[in-house]
């Protein structure tokens, strides 16, 4: 994502020598709040709510352990916990990321202020246990906040593990995720035989799929929502490239594409969070910009479409 991005930036007319005056509407004009708007958790014991900006770890913190490879994303993180952002989300999968998350975190000294959100990704109980083990250690949290099965593997396995976790005050919450349009049936089927706190799924303003049925159920279940692969791995901006920011998104505080992106995801009220990935200060900032000020009306989601399309 991050590099398409770049590549967006680097190629468009948004980086030809006017890039802020092209890609920001009247930003000056634009007042927003100094605190990040949250939704709450449903199916909290007590009330608890996440800021609607978090952040992925896939490609992006998947880096060796040298001071000049993790620099940058040392400034991502100061960025991110700067904005009153909370939850960042990784996974096994991830190559080196829990590593990287966990030693950062901890080199900034922000373990309380972090929802650590993680996944199991592997067949077979004991797999399953040893891997939960090892991620609490590598992101040195003795208690994570959230547990998801990776695209649904060998769920039926791994459920119980998550509810033990539970028990022992190891966990906060559990959950299940997938990437593809494809899932959607299967997450629902799953959440609809085990009680589960939260669904991470794909959902863009070019892939909706999820508003037709995934989506109202979560909210009216009490599900939590994550949402990834928000700018569909760059290619969202590769449609707008060359494009300026159309001048009504001043009307939702929205001053950059990657905003309009975004703010369009967390304009729907089932969704609790979006959790885009960079390793690039820059864009990290212009993310969590998202998640202030006002959000579109239904009108105006209608509005973004038609410009999309």
């Amino acid at each position: 994502m991050h590099l398409s991005r770049r590549s967006f930036l680097t190629h468009s007319a948004l980086a030809s020598g006017a890039l802020l005056s092209s890609a920001v509407v009247g930003a000056e004009a634009i007042s927003k709040p100094k605190t990040m708007l949250t939704r709450t958790i449903a199916s909290a014991a007590t009330p608890d709510a996440l800021p609607i900006v978090g952040m992925g770890t896939w490609n992006t913190f998947d880096v060796g352990p040298s001071s000049e490879e993790r620099a940058p994303l040392l400034d991502v993180l100061k960025a991110f916990f700067e904005s009153g952002a909370r939850l960042i989300d990784s996974s096994p999968m991830y190559g080196q990321a829990e590593r990287t998350t966990g030693d950062l975190v901890q080199q900034l000294g922000k373990r309380a202020n972090t929802f650590f959100a993680t996944k199991v990704w592997t067949t077979g109980r004991d797999n399953g246990v040893a891997q939960i083990e090892q991620s609490m250690r590598l992101l040195k949290a003795p208690r994570l906040d959230l547990l998801q099965i990776h695209n649904l593997l060998d769920w039926r396995a791994h459920v119980p593990t998550l509810r033990r976790l539970k028990d022992e005050n190891k966990l906060r919450y559990a959950g299940v995720t997938h990437y593809t349009v494809s899932a959607h049936a299967d997450i629902e089927q799953v959440l609809k035989v085990e009680k589960l706190d939260f669904a991470q799924f794909n959902y863009s303003l070019a892939t909706r799929e999820a508003e037709k049925r995934l989506l109202p159920w979560c909210q009216e279940n009490g599900i939590a929502v994550l949402i990834n692969r928000p700018f569909e791995e760059g290619a969202l901006f590769t449609r707008v490239r060359g494009r300026k920011l159309p001048a009504y998104a001043r009307e939702f505080d929205c001053t950059s594409w990657a905003q309009f992106f975004l703010k369009f995801i967390l304009s729907h009220p089932a969704v609790t969070c979006v959790i885009p990935a960079t390793s690039r200060v820059t864009h990290m900032r212009d993310n969590l910009q998202a998640g202030f000020g006002k959000l579109p009306d239904a009108k105006m989601r209608e509005r973004m479409v038609k410009e999309l399309e």
